[in-house]
């Protein structure tokens, strides 16, 4: 069996590492849609503050106000990044709003499924303290009511 000479093996590394650069900048060029569609209809919020916490925690990917940043104009990432506000807005678009849409919502926020903890460590200030917590969920219940769950219809 014939061993592979250093030398060789340092251009097969050379390669590959030139080859994984050259596809980066490739995918960079890939387009991807970063648009905000315009605003149709919003809540009627029982406060401001309910307001306030809902664009701090939500609105990146649950609206159609969208902050944008650096780091989503850069493929791979941007891909995951675009596929989580386009999910975000389909489950509930404070953008778009029809009656009746909303009823999770505090149960998302009250049992923390909601925001992601993956949107939270790039976005610290969308993590609610628990007092903020409490006071949101209560707003997102004047707000939109509640999941009526089965058994609870009486």
């Amino acid at each position: 069996m014939s061993e592979i000479k250093p030398n060789k093996s340092r251009k097969i590394i050379r390669i590959v590492i030139y080859s994984l650069i050259f596809v980066f900048v490739l995918i960079q060029f890939i387009p991807v849609n970063r648009t905000n569609p315009p605003v149709k209809s919003e809540p009627k919020w029982d406060s401001d503050k309910t307001k306030q916490y809902a664009i701090r925690a939500c609105y990146d990917c649950h609206s159609s106000k969208t902050k944008w940043p650096l780091y989503s104009h850069i493929a791979p990432l941007s891909w995951l990044i675009i596929s989580h506000v386009e999910e975000g807005r389909e489950e509930l678009n404070f953008s778009e709003f029809k009656l009746g849409d909303g009823k999770e919502a505090a149960e998302v926020v009250e049992h923390d499924i909601m925001p992601l903890n993956s949107y939270v460590i790039l976005h610290p200030d969308a993590k609610l303290t628990y007092k903020e917590k409490v006071e949101f969920v209560k707003g997102l219940v004047a707000t939109f009511g509640r999941k009526v769950k089965k058994g609870d219809e009486d």
